[in-house]
């Protein structure tokens, strides 16, 4: 097995809403925010090697959304999901298997692209996989998380028939359950930050990695307190955190971040604060 960190760009979210009830003043010190309280993102994927199998998780905003929707959000820098997969010698056709940790368009974008008028797989040799109670929430959305669950990122996998469903039966709803995807990777399951989001758990080199997707978008979200206002569910968030990360610091779990602007990975550490970041390194240092 060979992993390979994916970039697919960076964008801009508001600082506020990134880190919900903790003050500016506290917030600004980790990722301070230019003159529109935004702060920068990352758009971090990760590519897994396994055999005959390629498997990219997550895969950024892509780029079908018109000029007046990517308006909001900013992009910027030069990486692209494309030109990061040729990198390392890959193509988009490659890719055998698109785990979809949610469907909210940041992670879930490049899924889908423009091909004149019609809408087709970004990936035409891969499944998509995603979980039937996640799939079900998006496709019927709140009004809270509507303007993140975009159609045409969604609807058109189902219709391709590249659609596959995760089962999720060793996840409990509300507890952080977890069920295998293959060999050395498996999924487990938290629903404060939207309904059954997925997070890749990877055995990687005697170490044991966990794709954070929005529990953890950055190291910055690992104290308790520093919780999303996009999460729908947010003391579901408090709990799922102070229990993952209890497992995590016991059992030396390495965390990748998809946002966080300047660190792809850490260990964890126990301290007098609570568990903090113990050391920050690049995925292919491990």
């Amino acid at each position: 097995m060979k992993l390979y960190t994916i970039n697919t760009g960076s964008f801009k979210l508001d600082g506020g809403a990134m880190f919900g009830v903790v003050p500016k003043s506290m917030w600004n010190k980790i990722n301070p925010a230019d003159e529109n309280n935004l702060c920068s993102w990352a758009l971090r994927c990760l590519l897994i090697e396994d055999g005959n199998r390629l498997i990219l998780i997550d895969n950024g905003n892509g780029d079908k959304q018109d000029a007046n929707f990517f308006r909001h959000y900013y992009l910027h820098g030069d990486d692209t999901l494309d030109k990061s997969l040729a990198k390392y010698g890959f193509h988009r056709d490659d890719i055998t298997d698109a785990i979809l940790t949610h469907l909210h368009f940041d992670h879930c974008g490049g899924s889908i692209s423009r091909d004149g008028d019609k809408l087709v797989p970004t990936f035409k040799n891969a499944k998509y996989w995603s979980n039937k109670e996640h799939w079900d929430w998006a496709v019927n959305p709140n009004e809270r998380e509507k303007a993140s669950f975009l159609k045409e990122n969604i609807l058109p996998i189902e219709d391709s028939g590249h659609l596959q469903f995760v089962d999720v039966s060793g996840g409990v709803k509300g507890k952080l359950g977890e069920t295998s995807f293959a060999e050395n990777i498996s999924i487990r399951f938290v629903n404060g930050h939207t309904q059954a989001m997925m997070l890749p758990q990877i055995k990687y080199k005697g170490k044991t990695i966990v794709y954070m997707a929005d529990l953890l978008p950055s190291a910055g979200h690992i104290p308790l307190p520093y919780v999303m206002a996009y999460d729908m569910f947010p003391l579901t968030t408090l709990n799922e955190k102070k229990s993952f990360l209890k497992e995590a610091v016991e059992n030396d779990y390495i965390l990748f971040f998809e946002h966080d602007p300047v660190h792809e990975c850490c260990s964890l550490d126990q301290t007098e604060k609570g568990i903090r970041p113990k050391d920050f390194f690049k995925l292919e240092e491990i």
